[in-house]
């Protein structure tokens, strides 16, 4: 069974320039999630995907393969789905391990129980990463509430269980993508992370609080 990781890694980020290979604790973003992926049963099938020299530059200094993406899906509205399909018609795999870039927690051992939670569910078609969410009361822009009664104020145990998307991994059967160009369709599963885990760079600020994390975190060994 060939597994292969792809890991989408465009140049023209704009809440951060050059975010990918930004630095978190003095490493590039781009290489918590090659490392997990080499560290894990994907091992030397780790590619990155961006139209960046220079990230492709750094992503080959990490370990990883590089594929150039067409500058015509590597716009602020191209689609992830674009990256996953030119990835497909060069690198075809069985199952595929679609890895976020701005994810710095994420470990070979989370890609491991996914890769092998598909595999032991040959029923299931995708298996991708999630934190159980810790109920809060959500108001629309026009101060009403969201799913509930300001007369009725639940409980935070009286409110179902509720997963989100952290957007770290999408492990799919390769049929699957080609078939329904999607990461990923049903039947399909979740691999639970922390939300400490969920962490993902995304802006300035939630980057240097993560930098702070992984640097205390390599601290305390």
């Amino acid at each position: 069974m060939k597994i292969r990781s792809i890991i989408p890694a465009r140049g023209g980020s704009k809440a951060i320039p050059k975010k990918n290979i930004t630095l978190i604790d003095g490493k590039p973003l781009l290489a918590y999630t090659i490392e997990a992926s080499l560290n894990s049963v994907v091992g030397a099938e780790t590619y990155v995907s961006s139209d960046s020299e220079e990230i492709l530059s750094v992503a080959e200094e990490c370990g990883a393969k590089s594929v150039r993406r067409p500058a015509e899906i590597a716009t602020d509205t191209s689609q992830s789905e674009e990256t996953l399909l030119h990835f497909l018609e060069s690198h075809p795999c069985d199952i595929l391990v679609f890895i976020q870039a701005t994810s710095p927690f994420l470990k070979a051992e989370h890609l491991n129980a996914g890769i092998q939670k598909l595999i032991d569910n040959p029923n299931l078609n995708s298996v991708f990463s999630v934190f159980r969410e810790n109920w809060l009361p959500l108001w629309s822009t026009d101060r009403t509430p969201v799913d509930w009664d300001i007369e009725r104020r639940p409980m935070r145990q009286q409110v179902p269980e509720r997963y989100v998307e952290n957007g770290a991994f999408y492990i799919s059967r390769t049929e699957a993508v080609l078939k329904h160009r999607l990461r990923y369709w049903p039947p399909l599963d979740f691999f639970v992370m922390s939300e400490t885990e969920s962490l993902h760079v995304e802006t300035e600020e939630n980057a240097q609080l993560i930098s702070q994390i992984v640097k205390m975190r390599r601290a305390q060994g």
